[in-house]
This record gives structure tokens, sequence and C-alpha cells, in this order.
């Protein structure tokens, strides 16, 4: 099953960078069990690179640094903000601000290393001249589902007695300037279709909108937090076709109204050729028509005013609702970025409780790495409390399944223990039958390829012939 790739790059929050830096991954007693969205147990599969070029981890200084080269290469202050100019038209055109740092936003499969973003990014920059600053890999954050998965879902797992469904994603910073210019990067649509197919090439995966697989389907925004800032999206949207079909009707209507105007403006030329060849004659048609032929022609004439006022009425009215539209879309969209920053604050303050419980209690992370490998095997909650927090040893018979060789292996009255390492003090490993299971895994793999080759390799037996 394929797996379909997008990246979304936008404008850089510096303000709130530094979240990515931390990552939660501890259940808080203060935080309602519908609004967890990070996993503990998938946190250590998190990484995250900082690229030693700069000289600086922190995005602020670097943005500092960035407008004091542009004052010096150009001459001027970096244009940050929102500005207005008049065109040739005499019309006011909106010039955006320069964005110097921006983030993208890449879906990935599970199996994506640092590595492989980070080869993405090499690669952006020797076609576009765009950098990478930072690279964060999150693999922890998804959602709950209410109940059972649905039978076509092949990606959400159980974790204890509920059901999750993971959205593995990266976030990539880059430095959008020519550092010989003093100017910002121009990249067009044409770019940035190709960039959506850079990105599926070297992470393996489909052109298209983004979901990660390996037998699995992910969601494209993550969690229950943001459902509500989707549904305020979603609201925008809609208000924003309305806002268009306002416009679009009133352009038609302006339309209309000029075609109506190039036939006036025909008719009374016509009538002002007839007046003068009627004045020429009147005395063969009388006065009586010939007024007549005036008073028309003046009728005209102020039906072709009151159209044009008409015109100039639709105008006004066209800019309001354009200027309305644009005020609610930065409001609802300032809203949003605030509920963002309150996320990630709340993030980085639980990351910091994490980071400490990992300094007091070293075998607190190989312990949650133990407990995530028993439920990819395939053990129930009971099970792994007797594993993992009672150390007693387990009996069982069945299938239990390995992520390495992607399918499950048979086992008959096995026991399995978590065991300290002999290798490293520091670590834990799962035994079945008091052999290390990815040795054991290993060895059932090979007698599978073994049973396989022998029977694609035995000739067919002849049945003899038949009078």
């Amino acid at each position: 099953m394929a797996t379909k790739s997008s990246i979304h790059i936008k404008p850089c929050n510096i303000a709130s960078s530094k979240a990515h830096n931390r990552r939660t991954a501890e259940y808080m007693r203060n935080i309602g069990e519908s609004r967890i969205y990070v996993i503990p147990e998938l946190s250590t599969d998190n990484e995250q690179w900082i690229n030693p070029d700069f000289g600086t981890p922190e995005l602020r200084t670097h943005y500092d640094n960035i407008k004091r080269m542009v004052k010096e290469k150009t001459g001027r202050a970096i244009q940050e903000k929102e500005r207005e100019r008049k065109g040739k038209n005499g019309k006011i055109i909106k010039v955006a601000g320069c964005s110097p740092i921006r983030e993208g936003v890449l879906l990935i499969r599970p199996d994506t290393t640092l590595a492989d973003v980070r080869k993405f990014g090499e690669e952006c920059q020797r076609r576009w001249g765009i950098t990478p600053l930072q690279i964060f890999l999150h693999k922890d954050e998804g959602h709950w589902l209410n109940g059972q998965p649905e039978a076509e879902d092949r990606e959400s797992f159980k974790v204890g007695d509920r059901w999750f469904k993971p959205n593995y994603h990266a976030h990539i910073v880059f430095d959008w300037m020519n550092h010989e210019t003093g100017k910002s990067r121009k990249l067009n649509d044409e770019d940035m279709a190709t960039m959506q197919t850079l990105a599926s090439d070297i992470l393996l995966m489909e052109r298209g909108q983004a979901k990660t697989v390996t037998g699995k389907e992910h969601l494209e925004r993550n969690d229950f937090i943001i459902k509500k800032q989707k549904a305020e999206l979603q609201r925008i949207e809609e208000t924003k076709r309305h806002k268009e079909q306002q416009v679009n009707l009133a352009e038609q209507e302006l339309k209309q109204v000029k075609a109506e105007i190039r036939t006036d403006k025909l008719k009374s030329a016509a009538t002002d050729v007839a007046t003068a060849i009627t004045s020429g004659v009147g005395s063969l048609f009388g006065s009586g028509k010939l007024k007549d032929l005036e008073q028309a022609n003046e009728s005209l004439r102020y039906e072709i005013s009151k159209r044009d006022k008409s015109i100039d009425d639709l105008k006004v009215q066209m800019q309001q609702i354009q200027e309305q539209h644009g005020r609610q879309i930065r409001n609802l969209q300032g809203i949003h970025n605030q509920e963002l920053e309150a996320k990630d604050k709340e993030i980085s303050r639980l990351n910091t409780i994490l980071e400490k419980a990992f300094c007091w209690f070293p075998l607190l992370k190989e312990m949650l790495r133990m407990e995530k490998l028993c439920y990819v095997i395939g053990f129930t909650k009971g099970m792994v409390d007797s594993l993992l927090y009672k150390r007693e040893t387990i009996r069982c018979s069945g299938k239990i399944y390995s992520e390495e060789y992607r399918r499950r292996f048979e086992t008959k009255n096995a026991t399995f223990k978590i065991e300290q390492s002999p290798v490293d003090g520091n670590k834990l490993v799962l035994t079945i039958n008091r052999q290390p299971i990815g040795e054991w895994f290993k060895e059932q793999w090979e007698k599978l390829r073994q049973g396989l080759r022998q029977f694609t390799e035995e000739p067919p037996k002849s049945r003899g012939m038949k009078l």
C-alpha cells in the first residue's frame, strides 16, 4: 500500500519555535483523557537536528543576524510588515511582508529517519538556495478513537484499553534569504510543485496529499485539541466562498449594465442623427414629431446617467465586501495563532517535567520502550503489567508480530520475560525461552525462507501416461 506525500510551507513563528525542541510524552492528571494526543511510549522515536553552520540554535538570534545582513547588503531595512502602495491604475495594492525564516511540515512514514529528511533539505538548498536550519521528527502524536477502528483501518493500534491513530510528521525550518544579495528567494508555483515531487521521491512516498503507511493511514491533522480550530477554519472557508459568490454576482451585474449602456449609447447616437435629419425636413412632418424625438433622446441620456451611477455604487459595494472579508480572515487567523502558541507553551511545560523524570529515573525510558514493544508484539495490558511492572515470567501460545519482518510468527507454550541486558546494564531486553526476541524473530524468518526455497526448487511429480 502506497503513502501519499505533501509539504506545507508557511512563515515560521519565531516566538513559539522553541517548543519544537522539547516534546511532551507524559500523561498529566490536570488534563482530561480526551485531550491527550501525545503518547509517551512513542516519544523515544522523536529526533531533531540543528544546523551547526550558523553558530546558534536560537531562531530569534539568527533572525536578527538576517536583518543586519539585509541592511548591509541593500542599504534598506527588511520589510517585515504588510504594506500598501498605489498601482499604475490608481488602485491600492497590498504587498506582503518579507518572511526570511519559513517552516515546512512534511507527512512521513513510520520508518522515515532524520537522515531522510536531511537529504530532502540538502536537495532543496542545492536547487533553490533555501538553507535548512532545524529539523524535528514527531512520531508520538495522533488522536484517540471513540471506539473500535473501521475494518479498512490498518494504521490504528491499541494502547492499553483504547485505540490510537498516529500522525507521523516532520518540521523543517528554512532560511529563505540569499546572503550574497540580501534579497529573499523567489519560488513560483512550479517550484513548489517540484518540491512536492522531490519530497515524495526522497521519502519514498506517493505524490499527492500526504498520509503515512506500512499498512496504516494517518490523519492529516492530529489531535482533539485542534478540532475546534479545524471547525473555525472550515467556517472561514465557507464565509470566503459566500463572499466570493457575492463578488461574482456583482461582477456579472456590472458586465450586464455595461452591455446595456453600450446599447443605449448606440440608440442615443442614432436618435441624434434622426433628430438632425428630421429638423431639416420638419416642415414636411410638422413640429409635433420633432419634439417627440427630442424627448426620447433626453430620456435615453437620463437612463445612461442613472446606469453610470449604478456602476459606481456597485464598485463601492464590492470594495466594502472585500475589505470586510479581509478583516474577518485576519482576526480569525490571529485567534488561531494564539491558540497554537498556548498549546506549544503547554507542551513545553510538560516536556520539561518529562526530562526531569528521565533524569531521576534512568530506566523510565527503557521501560517505556519495552511497553511499546510488548503492545506491538500483541500482548494485552494484563500481560504487559505482569512482564514490566511485576517482573514476572509469563507463558503463552499464539502468534506474535514482528515490525522488522512485518509478519506474525507462531509460538507454542513459550515463556516470555523482561531482563537486564547482559551487554549494557542500562538496557532492558525481552526474551522468549531465554533468547532475545530479536534473535528469535531472525531464526523464524530464516526457517520460513528456507521452507519457501525448498518448495520452489522441488520438481513436480510425474503422473505418468494414460491410454
